[in-house]
Parts: C-alpha cells; structure tokens; sequence
C-alpha cells in the first residue's frame, strides 16, 4: 500500500492555529484517496506557527497527485485557521507543494492545486 508523506504548515499570526478537525484527501490521474483525519494522538495538531507532518496511506496508487482537498469541521466552536501550504512526498520520492497563505473559516473543503 502506498504511502504519502505530508506536512502541513500554519501560520504564525495571531490565532491562526486550530483546534477543528482537518481531513486531507488526495486526488491523481489514476484514482482518490479515502479521506484522512489529520490528527496525532496526545499531539496539539494545527498550532500557530507550527510544522506538522503525517503519513497518508492509500489502498492502491493514486497516479500523478493533481490536487488535494483538505476539509475543516468544527471541533468545539468556530475556530478559523490560517493554513500557509501543504507538502506532499510521493511513493517515488517526489515532493509537491500546494500553497494556501489565507484563512479557513466555517466549515467547508478547500481545493489546492499543486504550485
């Protein structure tokens, strides 16, 4: 089963950080991937200013990544989140990165193409 290596980058701004839940799916020429809780157990994920990373596994090969869709839905109330961008290290050793650099507010899903 493949596996993709992925960061995530929060700003450092007043209150960019997040405390929702954030979920990332992944979309290639060949196929998409299930949707991934972004979470490490006993880890305060999505602080200001911080660097995360987490590994995505997938049941088959994606193909070329096209773009990823990352989904934020409330955890306890309204939390906004400034997300600078994600980096995504291939099966193959490629590295992508898909920039953001705004604010994610209510609940919704954003679509990020590669850079």
């Amino acid at each position: 089963m493949p596996s993709y290596a992925v960061t995530v980058a929060t700003g450092s701004q007043w209150f960019a950080g997040t405390d929702d839940y954030v979920y990332l799916t992944l979309q290639g020429t060949d196929g998409c991937s299930e949707r991934h809780l972004l979470d490490k157990p006993f880890y305060n994920d999505f602080e200001r200013g911080a660097v995360d990373s987490y590994d995505v596994t997938v049941e088959e090969d994606l193909g070329e990544i096209q773009l990823i869709k990352i989904e934020k839905r409330k955890y306890w109330y309204q939390d906004d989140w400034y997300l600078k961008y994600i980096t995504v290290k291939t099966p193959v050793g490629d590295y992508l990165e898909f920039p953001c650099y705004r604010w994610i507010t209510d609940e919704k899903e954003v679509v990020l193409r590669d850079g």
